[in-house]
């Protein structure tokens, strides 16, 4: 049993999109199906401006390079590590906050002090889709002229008072990976209400291309194909029913996880969640490691996502961010996918309380 698997729409829905790709022919460079899923997810997400990219890294250094960031960027050191790569290989470097220990997105408090005159902007992650205290680090950028891009990749679906988060920040930028909830097989977005900045963006994913022969500043191929958009089409179609089936395995977990000491993630309030994981925190290292050990031997296989913090990486100047550090020894996501089973979860649940009665003994 994974720990995910992708949802895949009916077969025939998706050759039937390839089979006009081969009439057409045209494989790649903004063709007419990225076009149409452009449209139909500004429309689905309810976001001004939407453009397809070839995968979630690549969003991040476009929405970097757009905004034009240099010197110190604030950012969290519990993310995937495209998070904090993407500052690095753009130039700049990250400064890491620690997190908050039970929304376990980067802590509001602690961004303050970490600004220095070489801080050019905070990018901070909506850990798991759960959103971060927005309304907060907006006021911190605006008192100190700072750029916000949000890591939104585990987003798809979540709304913040009342609209998709997707709409804050500078930049917002998707990941649209086989692993989440909506996918094209790889692929992302990025995402902003700047009609100028849109354009900037645009130009950026196409190698700098202002029209035929004319180039305006510096680019990269971060074009995506007709292939990946089909696949996202014909996703779309059932994403409602994806986000629901999500809702109802998360509330299985907890019924089940109701009598155990263990702890989940607190959700901000005015937000109409996801539920793309299921993370769970153990009291310590040792016995996330025994759980993690006991699923296996049933062949179930849980992730420690994220691990290590990324203040840890080799290639970074390490800050003091302990909570990040802890949480990242002790949590586990537990198998979420479409065609998970309520017995499957029963399963995996009562396998964790027989790893954690051994512990105990």
């Amino acid at each position: 049993m994974p720990v995910t698997k992708p949802f895949l729409p009916p077969r025939e829905e998706y050759v039937a999109l390839l089979d006009d790709v081969w009439e057409r022919n045209w494989l790649t460079n903004n063709g007419p199906l990225v076009q149409q899923l452009e449209n139909e997810l500004e429309d689905y997400l309810d976001v001004p401006y939407l453009n397809l990219v070839s995968n979630g890294t690549i969003a991040l250094q476009i929405a970097i390079k757009a905004l034009e960031l240099e010197g110190e960027v604030i950012t969290t050191p519990f993310s995937y590590v495209a998070t904090t790569s993407s500052i690095v290989w753009e130039g700049g470097e990250p400064v890491f906050v620690d997190i908050d220990p039970d929304t376990l997105n980067i802590n509001p408090a602690l961004i303050e002090e970490a600004i220095t005159n070489k801080t050019s902007g905070i990018l901070a992650t909506h850990v798991f889709g759960n959103p971060c205290d927005i309304d907060t680090i907006q006021q911190i950028a605006d008192r100190h002229s700072l750029k916000v891009i949000y890591d939104a990749a585990h987003c798809f679906g979540t709304k913040y008072k009342g609209e998709s988060v997707y709409n804050y920040g500078d930049i917002s930028t998707a990941s649209f990976h086989a692993t989440k909830l909506f996918h094209t097989v790889e692929g992302g977005a990025v995402i902003t209400k700047d009609p100028a900045l849109n354009q900037k963006i645009q130009q950026m994913r196409n190698f700098g291309h202002a029209g035929p022969g004319h180039f305006d500043g510096i680019g990269i191929n971060g074009k995506n194909s007709e292939f990946h958009a089909a696949m996202g089409i014909c996703n779309l179609k059932y994403i409602d029913n994806v986000l629901e089936r999500r809702k109802k395995q998360s509330y299985v977990y907890e019924s089940l996880l109701n009598d155990l000491t263990v702890k989940t993630q607190q959700v901000k309030p005015e937000t109409v969640y996801n539920y793309a994981y299921y993370p769970v925190i153990f009291k310590n290292e040792q016995t996330a490691l025994s759980v993690k050990k006991r699923l296996e031997e049933e062949d179930i296989y849980s992730r420690r996502y994220f691990y290590p913090s990324l203040c840890e990486l080799d290639y970074v100047r390490s800050n003091e961010t302990d909570i990040s550090v802890d949480i990242s020894k002790r949590i586990l996501c537990l198998p979420l996918f479409h065609d998970l089973k309520e017995t499957d979860q029963t399963k995996i649940i009562t396998t964790i309380k027989e790893s954690l009665t051994k512990v105990l003994l």
